[in-house]
């Protein structure tokens, strides 16, 4: 009898990972898997190259060239003939990178702003990315030390919506780099690194090599896991918030010229967490303007504590109090 040598544990867990991520995909639908070459999103790419198949799926491969650093052609060139001898056809897209709001985020907008026009051309249901768990560690630490509010220390969700018709999918949330790691050794699969993983003018690299093991080293083991927790049950009270402010609006808000206003007694009645939410949400829904923690509570100041003062300039729109009303209005 032949003993045929088991599947090893760190390519079982990102197939797992990867099946229940494409679980209830229609049968004939394409996928995109998002491939820069480096351990995880080739670790993803070779587990999507098994269970798509299996689930009736085409995968496709869309590797991003930057252009930011020299050899960039070679290493998108070399991931791609990767996901070519896994079986996925491979695309390489080069762009642009502007300059808004620094290195990280214009690359990060050029890159997703690809993703989502290569998926509408490939009418793909769902693009999946590798982030993993230590991914969600640092982009909570992140959140946390700029202040940014609960909404960045949601982290990143499981599930999202990249453009309409397609999801934005990240299988591999649960688990550690080091998985990915191993599965791409266990299957002789030969990652890229990016220097740009090493640079520690990045704030990113610096909390990965830096913080986390300081962490990690004073507090005990467990943090990164414990970061993720934090930003699953924010995203949970999130979701808890966002269905309670749906069924508020409607009673409270009304079309004003130019704009839209809320009743204040309503707003007034509400704990200050709801009512900060719903000023928000009013703003970005009509306006597609993002509020600053400080801009809201100036705002929630003309409900709360009204005496007469004038109107508040905000980013897109003014917000005024007229009488039993909060109005908004562009400028």
């Amino acid at each position: 009898m032949t003993h045929r040598p088991g599947l090893d544990p760190a390519v079982a867990q990102t197939r797992r990972a990867v099946r229940a991520a494409l679980a209830g995909m229609p049968a004939g639908a394409t996928v995109v898997v998002a491939l820069s070459g480096g351990a995880d999103s080739l670790a993803l790419a070779a587990a999507t190259a098994f269970e798509a198949p299996k689930a009736g799926l085409t995968a496709v491969s869309v590797t991003i060239d930057h252009g930011l650093q020299a050899g960039s052609t070679d290493a998108a060139a070399a991931a791609a003939a990767q996901a070519r001898a896994l079986g996925i056809e491979p695309r390489i897209v080069r762009v642009r990178v502007g300059s808004d709001g620094g290195p990280e985020a214009a690359a990060r907008a050029a890159r997703y702003a690809a993703l989502r026009d290569e998926a509408s051309v490939l009418r793909a249901t769902a693009v999946l990315t590798g982030h993993t768990l230590d991914d969600q560690a640092e982009t909570v630490l992140l959140g946390l030390a700029r202040g940014s509010g609960a909404a960045s220390l949601q982290g990143m969700a499981p599930v999202s919506q990249l453009a309409d018709g397609i999801a934005l999918l990240r299988p591999l949330l649960g688990l550690h780099r080091a998985t990915t790691r191993a599965a791409c050794a266990a299957e002789e699969l030969v990652p890229w690194d990016d220097p740009q993983n090493e640079d520690a003018s990045f704030a990113r690299v610096r909390v990965r090599s830096r913080v986390l093991p300081v962490l990690e080293a004073e507090l005990g083991p467990g943090i990164a896991e414990a970061l993720a927790r934090t930003a699953e049950q924010l995203r949970e009270d999130a979701e808890a918030f966002d269905e309670m402010i749906d069924e508020t609006i409607e009673d409270i808000v009304e079309h004003a010229e130019a704009g839209i206003s809320v009743s204040v007694p309503a707003l007034a009645a509400n704990p200050p967490a709801l009512r900060h939410r719903i000023i928000r949400h009013v703003v970005a829904a009509e306006f597609g303007a993002s509020l600053t923690r400080v801009q809201t509570l100036e705002v929630a100041r003309l409900v709360t504590d009204w005496n007469g003062q004038g109107p508040i300039d905000l980013p897109a729109c003014r917000a005024r109090r007229t009488g039993a009303r909060l109005e908004f209005t562009a400028h």
